[in-house]
């Protein structure tokens, strides 16, 4: 093998991407629109609208957890991939069909199936194509996995909002079906290529195993000894210290999920803060939902800038910045973002209408945040995950944006804040989050794991 091979990104990597790519475009493309659509067409409340949105999204990815588990303990990653995206599509379809309240809650509740049951995997599949000594590249590919993701993301917010404004729902949910199933095409196409990481299969030696163990003898252990090692007695040093790993990460996510309760409501609040804007552009009139598509510009401008000028402007500076710093630095950006889109708000109750425009610093504070929590979050997950569990962990880090935006639904439903004051509670439990995490960041040590082969 030459010196430069490990410096060489591994060829199948490009049908994972782009499978990412067409199936981004597929998920935004339709959640871009869901709060308009419901107030527009099926003529639901404001606040309702909003939940709903945000029960969805939750729903979206708290089915991970149940793909995840599927993958790493029965189908593989791969085959979980390729038979789940079928609901997929046929939530798409459903949605384009059948334009009722009732079709759009089964069309949703099959994509959110769908989309969250192979989120997990995809994201740690990417990971499983390196070898041990290409791991020095899972920064760069992670941020340019997220770039596609962003790619796709930016297309579909410009293009469906449009669709729906002009032609209806049915166009406008049937594209990102086709994509979807072109997402499915490009990801099959590389079924020759790809290394695979078997499925584990039922494992007595599990996590719940472990951990129902150690609760059973909780109590009975030496002085200054973790409440985990008492399950030694029943289960091998690996499987408890995979469980130990698990509880450290799962410390880490605890307090990115306020992250998750600001970040999506770009796709609700922040569209329906648009909504009683300025929303022309010279001759074009803009629809509220569109200028979610500066989120996903903004990231495929800002993760080259991170990866080739600033974090190595840093590193020659002797200034390591470690995923958990660079995690901490987006928590406190999205506190910012949210005092941007209060201060918007402040001018819009006093009965102003300024520009839609004016929501671009806090659509860009959020999207830095989003570039260092989330990307780099990926690649926590994947490098401090025990081989065994990483569709698991994966799955753990998408339950983060289930409970962020469980909580935000429940906050919209429950707590009677409007205007400004609801993006200042916002901004100010957030502020309390970033103070939390950076607290863990500092106790929390990387561990170094044994990195799977691609013959494993």
């Amino acid at each position: 093998m030459s010196a430069s091979a490990p410096e060489r990104y591994p060829p199948q990597v490009k049908y994972i991407v782009g499978n990412e790519a067409c199936e981004r475009f597929s998920f935004y493309g339709t959640s871009s629109i869901l709060t308009v659509y419901m107030l527009q067409h099926l003529l639901y409340e404001a606040q309702d609208a909003k939940a709903y949105y945000h029960y969805f999204v939750m729903a979206t990815y708290l089915t991970p957890l149940v793909g995840g588990w599927i993958a790493d303990r029965f189908l593989g990653r791969y085959r979980t991939i390729l038979w789940i995206s079928l609901f997929y599509v046929l939530g798409h379809g459903v949605l384009a069909a059948w334009e009722t309240r009732t079709g759009f809650f089964v069309g949703l509740a099959l994509i959110a199936a769908g989309a969250g049951g192979i989120k997990p995997c995809v994201s740690a599949f990417v990971g499983d194509q390196f070898r041990p000594e290409q791991h020095g590249l899972l920064q760069r590919v992670y941020g340019w996995f997220y770039w596609s993701i962003n790619l796709g993301s930016a297309s579909a917010k410009l293009l469906i909002p449009l669709l729906l404004l002009t032609v209806g729902p049915s166009l406008a949910f049937a594209l990102p079906g086709v994509l979807m199933a072109i997402a499915l095409v490009v990801f099959w196409l590389g079924r020759k290529h790809y290394a695979f990481a078997p499925p584990s299969g039922p494992n007595p030696h599990g996590l719940f195993r472990v951990v129902g163990y150690a609760l059973s003898r909780l109590g009975t252990g030496k002085p200054g000894q973790h409440w985990l090692d008492v399950a030694r007695e029943r289960h091998p040093q690996e499987a408890v210290d995979g469980a130990r790993a698990v509880f450290r990460i799962m410390g880490v996510y605890a307090a990115v999920t306020l992250f998750w309760a600001l970040y999506d409501q770009k796709g609700s609040s922040w569209v329906l803060q648009a909504k009683d804007m300025d929303l022309h552009l010279g001759t074009f009139t803009l629809s509220p939902a569109q200028l979610q598509a500066l989120n996903p510009f903004m990231v495929m401008a800002l993760i080259p800038l991170f990866n080739w000028v600033i974090f190595p402007a840093l590193e020659r500076r002797g200034i390591a910045r470690t995923p958990l710093s660079r995690m901490t630095g987006g928590m406190f950006l999205t506190v910012l973002s949210f005092a941007a889109a209060a201060v918007v708000q402040t001018l819009i109750d006093a009965g102003h209408a300024p520009h839609a425009l004016w929501q671009l610093p806090q659509y860009l504070l959020l999207t830095t945040g989003e570039v260092l929590v989330s990307v780099t979050g990926l690649e926590f997950s994947y490098t401090q995950a025990p081989r065994s569990m990483r569709s698991t962990i994966m799955s753990l880090w998408f339950l983060t944006i289930a409970l962020g935006n469980l909580l935000t639904a429940l906050v919209t439903e429950l707590v009677p804040l409007t205007g400004a004051a609801y993006f200042w509670a916002f901004a100010a439990l957030m502020l309390a989050a970033a103070f939390a995490f950076q607290a863990i960041a500092r106790r929390y040590r990387p561990v170094a794991l044994p990195q799977a082969t691609a013959a494993e």
